[in-house]
């Protein structure tokens, strides 16, 4: 089972014009693929999941489900698994009761249902909760009754909509190997929406990311990381996110090099690798932990602000001549406010971005 999603455009009328809201999206998820889109509020996910679902349709553009045109079909026409943010239990109904509605619905024999429905309530870790009403349960164990709700149908497809959106940081880190070990039993393609990259960096197969109703790239999370396509991509995916400097390229005797701060980072790249870019601003992008703070001598100026101690790190504020920079320091870390200090990047972690377009040359 594959769903694809062609050149997919979905344009909205609105009393200042015209709403672009998914512009173009063209994307494949595989059998057994689990396939997060994220990005800002307004970029375009919560639509596109939606034109998947059969909720809304395509300005322009095609859906398919296994080679199926299911573009202009009704949601109860496709197959699919809908997992809201919402978790919208029915309250005057057991845990059973509310896991086996659909089954009802779709006339599905009684004892199939509640062997359907005690094996998803194991799996789910929740057997002994299906004579209890959703009133008595914890926010963790409603939303795995939700999810056992969806589950049950046996679906061709599973869709998430930022389904732990409402959950505190601890039930979302208990349900995230939830989520993903009963989506590897269904092993169908799974769409999941969120604006947590947290969410989107550890459960994912693939990551997708959106801006502008646009896909600014799609690939594994460790390569969206490590290699992001263009300075949104890289300021997006990475907490704390990564740092950017105004630079220039130079050359000495073949080998490129950057200026900035009022020092020179040699590249492990030459002139030729940079064509086009030499003696030219560009914008340099690195990771804050791959940023070391030194001695006022070396590396950019840098004053002091703050230390935010997360137990195992540390983060660390200064004020440059760009601006604030957040640098990951060791736990132990402690800067005198109001210090002055240097800011030395890695040179085998500095990436180089056009200033224009935002893509990344090096």
């Amino acid at each position: 089972m594959t769903v694809n999603i062609s050149n997919m455009t979905r344009v909205f009328d609105a009393p200042d014009g015209r709403i672009v809201a998914v512009d173009d999206l063209s994307l494949t998820i595989d059998d057994g693929e689990f396939l997060t889109l994220v990005g800002p509020s307004g970029c375009g996910k919560t639509t596109t999941l939606r034109c998947v679902a059969g909720l809304d349709t395509p300005t322009s553009g095609t859906i398919t489900v296994d080679d199926r045109d299911v573009t202009n079909l009704p949601p109860q026409e496709r197959d699919v698994a809908l997992l809201f943010q919402d978790i919208a239990l029915y309250p005057h109904m057991t845990v059973r009761e509310n896991m086996e509605y659909g089954l009802k619905i779709a006339g599905v024999p009684e004892d199939e249902r509640r062997e359907s429905i005690e094996e998803a309530a194991d799996l789910l870790q929740i057997g002994d909760q299906l004579d209890k009403m959703p009133a008595s349960l914890s926010g963790g164990q409603q939303q795995r009754v939700a999810l056992g709700r969806s589950l049950v149908r046996d679906p061709s497809v599973f869709l998430f909509d930022e389904p732990m959106s409402d959950l505190d940081a601890k039930l979302k880190r208990e349900l995230r190997p939830v989520v993903q070990r009963i989506t590897d039993e269904i092993g169908c393609p799974v769409l999941y929406v969120t604006h947590d990259q947290e969410e989107a960096m550890t459960m994912s197969d693939r990551v997708a990311i959106m801006d502008g109703g646009e896909l600014q790239q799609a690939g594994p999370p460790k390569e969206v990381y490590d290699e992001p396509t263009n300075d949104f991509v890289g300021e997006f995916i990475g907490q704390p996110a990564m740092e950017f400097f105004d630079a220039h390229v130079e050359s000495a005797n073949g080998t490129a090099a950057v200026a900035l701060g009022g020092h020179t980072i040699s590249l492990d790249a030459s002139a030729d690798q940079l064509e086009g870019y030499v003696d030219r601003d560009v914008r340099v992008g690195v990771r804050p932990q791959h940023i070391t703070v030194a001695d006022a001598t070396e590396g950019i100026e840098a004053e002091h602000v703050l230390d935010e101690p997360l137990g195992d790190e540390t983060h660390s504020l200064f004020e440059t001549e760009y601006g604030n920079v957040t640098v990951v320091t060791h736990a132990d870390f402690d800067g005198d406010d109001g210090g002055e200090y240097g800011l030395v990047l890695e040179r085998s972690e500095t990436q180089l971005f056009d200033p224009a377009s935002g893509v990344r040359i090096f």
